[in-house]
């Protein structure tokens, strides 16, 4: 084989970014961590909104399977609260020590030199705590969050004829399209050639009629919209052996030079 076509093949990687969830899907749903949060959302309705306790459970899982988020299905139905407010009681008060570092899954991130990034319906500063305590805050190239996909109106309003306009826009998030829309233009992200890792299966099914490759985190079962499943985030190795062969062969075609060098965008 000729040197420049060797090279070729070895440097056109079949995945140009790799997209991650955040919440159960890389720490386990054991860390008890989304039970806690869900606690928080349910404390909030009740002391904050002045919903009636007894009808909190039911309607916040009911919201969740409609809407994406309770967050969102809240707004949806006419609740007004500010979301940073929102946030900071479910998410501030979340036990983050119950999470360890990850020598693991941080040894893997790195060992691939391919773009990676997160796609999280979470707040900033909870994605950032999340991925401190995992030590795992250097390992993503781009982060895609709640404050991504919902500007401030402030931030939005360019003059006073949309003020009515966003006022009325719901909250954008995963499972639907249009999040994964505004993820794919913001970060100049090529479904084609995109590798998605959820725990959802909500998300994981939106993201294949998206054109994405999906991996089912948290489970070892094949269903409609699943392209790969693992048990553990730990797993992808066993399961995805080719995103490191190429690395290995861009290693062999090019005499030594670090093959990160092809993949890592600036």
């Amino acid at each position: 084989m000729e040197y420049e076509d060797c090279y070729q093949k070895a440097t056109e990687p079949k995945y140009e970014c790799l997209l991650f969830d955040v919440d159960d899907t890389l720490y386990t749903l054991s860390s008890g961590i989304s039970t806690e949060c869900t606690k928080n959302i349910i404390e909030y309705m009740i002391k904050t909104l002045h919903i009636e306790e007894e009808k909190v459970p039911v309607m916040c899982a009911q919201l969740y399977k409609e809407y994406g988020t309770t967050m969102a299905g809240l707004q949806a139905i006419g609740y007004d609260f500010d979301y940073d407010d929102y946030h900071s009681f479910v998410h501030g008060r979340l036990p983050y020590d119950w999470l360890k570092p990850d020598h693991t899954l941080r040894s893997l991130l790195h060992s691939l030199p391919i773009r990676k990034a997160i796609f999280s319906n979470g707040n900033e500063a909870h994605v950032a705590k999340v991925l401190s305590r995992l030590g795992l805050e250097d390992c993503f190239d781009d982060i895609i969050c709640f404050e991504t996909l919902n500007p401030t109106k402030k931030e939005k309003v360019t003059d006073e004829s949309d003020v009515e306009e966003v006022a009325k826009t719901p909250i954008v998030c995963k499972p639907f399209e249009n999040a994964f829309e505004q993820a794919f233009k913001i970060a100049d992200i090529n479904p084609q050639k995109t590798l998605f890792f959820d725990d959802s299966i909500r998300n994981l099914q939106t993201a294949k009629t998206m054109g994405l490759t999906t991996v089912w985190v948290g489970s070892s079962h094949r269903t409609k919209g699943v392209d790969y499943s693992l048990e553990s985030i730990h797993n992808i190795r066993e399961a995805l052996p080719e995103l490191w062969e190429v690395v290995e062969k861009s290693d062999v075609c090019y005499s030594g030079k670090p093959a990160i060098e092809t993949y890592v965008r600036a």
